[in-house]
């Protein structure tokens, strides 16, 4: 059997996000873009995309603000081709004993990850243990001093950014990263894009101007899945893939691996609150203390989608709703603060019984 062959494609289009696109597009036109921004928003709703856009429209050769679309930087850009491109994205720690074998390990990884996203533009989140490792940053710092290979100038996306301090017991990553933002060359354009801008170092921060993504409307989404992930989906699931997307075309796309687990988590923890009699302290006990970004997460989110649902039915049909509403707004105060440095055994315990009380 020969070797496969495989087709290279392009980055897809950009779902929402019009009023968005055109602010960005007037600050590369009136050279007012920021040298160095980060682009903050919930996790999926396409702040990377959007900083490889602004990367394609500071290199296009139409210099027009908003990428054409059709010049050789453009097609580049889309292809993930552009030499003065560069995007950092959080990869397996490298295990090289030598630092200088580090960051050649950490650069292959890169060019690895790259690799699968020309073959596959829609992603899914990283793996928890993956970073953005001291050997990762000090590959963005070559890149950062070198002269533009084609053009006038350079731009360096790292998606995930909060990954610089999370995953390591150390801050020598984000004091290096730090180090490039306080003097960038001229010729350089930093784009951060984080989900968690709290768990930036705050001299990071203070040297970035924050861009805030918000979330698309339940059209655009449902656009996005019949068009890229299933055309042939069947209204009930179409919409309950968009409930449970929330405005994330990338949580539209993840909810087909992980939404059936946490859904299904979501609705036993139910169960067993109804029943009374503390029944969801066995969810409590089950759950590990240390999944709050991971499993806890989604199941939460699952949860938060189907005390929705209720609400909703209950309106349609008159009913009292002001427990359900106590009930959703406790779901979403808990899956805030999973994000930080919460319990998550705990805090299930403590949402589990003041939901038993609501519902």
């Amino acid at each position: 059997m020969g070797p496969t062959t495989f087709v290279a494609m392009s980055l897809r289009p950009i779902y929402g996000h019009e009023a968005t696109l055109h602010r960005l597009a007037g600050a590369i036109a009136s050279s007012r873009f920021p040298q160095a921004a980060l682009f903050v928003g919930a996790a999926g709703v396409g702040k990377q995309r959007l900083a490889l856009w602004v990367g394609q429209g500071l290199l296009c050769e139409a210099e027009a603000g908003a990428p054409c679309g059709r010049c050789h930087d453009c097609h580049q850009v889309l292809e993930l081709q552009h030499p003065d491109l560069h995007w950092f994205v959080p990869i397996p720690r490298p295990t090289a004993s030598d630092p200088e074998k580090q960051v050649t390990e950490a650069e292959e990884l890169l060019a690895e990850v790259m690799a699968e996203r020309r073959q596959q533009p829609f992603y899914q989140r990283p793996e928890g243990m993956h970073s953005h490792a001291l050997a990762s940053i000090r590959s963005l710092q070559r890149k950062v001093i070198m002269k533009p290979f084609q053009g006038s100038k350079k731009v360096v996306v790292v998606g995930d950014a909060e990954r610089l301090v999370v995953q390591q017991a150390s801050q020598e990553a984000a004091n290096a990263l730090l180090k490039v933002l306080e003097e960038p060359p001229r010729d350089t354009v930093l784009l951060l894009t984080t989900s968690e801008p709290q768990a930036l170092l705050p001299t990071i921060r203070s040297r970035l101007v924050p861009l805030r993504v918000g979330r698309v409307g339940d059209g655009v989404v449902r656009e996005f899945i019949l068009r890229e992930v299933d055309p042939a989906l069947d209204a009930e699931a179409l919409e309950a893939r968009t409930l449970l997307a929330e405005g994330s075309i990338g949580r539209a796309l993840w909810a087909s691996e992980e939404g059936d687990t946490a859904d299904q988590a979501a609705a036993d923890l139910l169960r067993q609150i109804e029943r009374g009699a503390g029944g969801w302290s066995r969810a409590a006990l089950r759950q590990t203390p240390w999944a709050a970004r991971g499993d806890f997460s989604a199941t939460l989110d699952a949860l938060a989608v189907r005390l929705r649902d209720r609400l909703m039915k209950r309106t349609q049909s008159g009913q009292e709703l002001s427990g359900l509403l106590t009930a959703l707004r406790l779901v979403e105060q808990t899956r805030a603060e999973a994000q930080g440095n919460a319990n998550p055994q705990l805090a299930l315990a403590v949402l589990g019984s003041e939901l038993e009380r609501l519902l």
